[in-house]
C-alpha cells in the first residue's frame, strides 16, 4: 500500500467544510461541482452546485470529500477519527485551536507519559480529530 486517505461525506456543506479545513491546515484545495462534471445532466438542478469531488493537499496530508450521499442518508458516528501527526508543539497547539472553533473539545491537549502531546475534538461539522505530537530525539 502507498498510503491511506480520509474521505469525508457531507450533505450539502462540503464546500464550506473543505474551505474551513484549508484555513486550518493550509494547502491546495480543488473542488469539482456536479455541474462541472459529466454527471450534470443526470442530477436535478438543485444538486448542480454540490461538490462531486474535493481534495485538500497539505504536505503529506490528503483529505478527500464529497456531497454525494447514498440512498441510506448520512450517518455520523465516533468510529472514525482523522489523526494528525504534528511536527512540533507549536503546530499541535495551533491546529487544535483552529479545528475546535465552533466544535467541541473531547480531551484537551495534554503531555503524555511517552514524551508527546495528544488531544481530540469534534469539529463544527461533526468529524472527529485526534492530534498527536511526539518529540523523538535522534541518537
Amino acid at each position: 500500500m502507498k498510503n491511506i486517505n480520509a474521505y469525508l461525506t457531507f450533505n450539502g456543506n462540503c464546500r464550506e467544510a473543505m474551505h474551513f479545513y484549508r484555513d486550518c491546515l493550509g494547502g491546495e484545495l480543488a473542488l469539482q461541482t456536479i455541474s462541472e462534471s459529466p454527471m450534470a445532466g443526470k442530477l436535478p438542478p438543485l444538486m448542480q452546485q454540490h461538490i462531486l469531488h474535493g481534495s485538500l493537499t497539505s504536505g503529506s496530508i490528503t483529505l478527500l470529500a464529497s456531497d454525494m450521499v447514498g440512498e441510506q442518508g448520512l450517518t455520523k458516528g465516533n468510529n472514525v477519527s482523522l489523526m494528525l501527526d504534528c511536527s512540533s508543539e507549536d503546530e499541535i497547539r495551533s491546529l487544535f485551536g483552529k479545528l475546535v472553533q465552533g466544535g467541541q473539545m473531547i480531551h484537551p491537549l495534554e503531555h503524555t507519559f511517552w514524551g508527546g502531546m495528544i488531544g481530540d475534538l469534534t469539529d463544527k461539522f461533526g468529524n472527529q480529530w485526534l492530534l498527536h505530537y511526539t518529540n523523538i530525539q535522534q541518537h
